[in-house]
């Protein structure tokens, strides 16, 4: 390649986000900079900051990205296109499936999740995803009813998270039930 011609590399900005979301896993949201998620993605570190100027920025795109799986299953559950399906065992189902599936995901998940209490720019991203939750919910039961089961389970794999209880699945579920029975 001729000196200072540009490689052209379409996955980079994608490659960086998630050599992000491996470094905050690794090391918290306080090890992460620039120069840490260039070594990790293996790119310049001008890349970094080019594809993204500040590191909340950064932190925005792997919260976005780390919030779609748990959002995607809940969309994607037959549950919510069943009427008749126990909406309450499902989620408590699938709540058990995120928690269980890989604990460190979930840790950093909510660890960028979190973030948001002290990175105002992360708020509309967690807001987000509380609200995408929430509309796939709806159809279920009115939109109070979905807020409220989001909350629930926000509050269930905390709890379970920050004590390192083991997730009980029929406790979720009758939680869930309730909140749904009070509708």
């Amino acid at each position: 390649m001729p000196p200072g011609a540009r490689r052209y590399d379409p996955q980079r900005r994608q490659r960086i986000i998630d050599a992000a979301i491996r470094v905050v896993g690794a090391k918290g949201i306080a090890g992460l900079s620039h120069r840490s998620v260039a070594a990790e993605a293996d790119v310049p570190l001008g890349s970094t900051t080019y594809h993204f100027t500040t590191l909340n920025d950064l932190l925005v795109a792997a919260l976005r990205q780390a919030n779609e799986g748990f959002a995607q299953a809940v969309a994607d559950s037959p549950a919510l296109a069943d009427p008749d399906a126990d909406l309450a065992a499902a989620l408590a189902g699938l709540l058990g499936e995120f928690l269980g599936a890989d604990r460190g995901r979930a840790e950093l998940e909510y660890e960028l999740y979190l973030a948001a209490l002290r990175r105002p720019a992360l708020r509309p991203v967690a807001a987000q995803w509380c609200e995408t939750v929430s509309a796939a919910l709806a159809p279920r039961t009115d939109p109070v009813t979905a807020r409220a089961l989001v909350a629930v389970m926000d509050g269930i794999s905390l709890q379970v998270l920050l004590t390192d209880a083991p997730y009980d699945e029929p406790y979720a579920r009758e939680v869930l039930a309730r909140v749904l029975r009070s509708a």
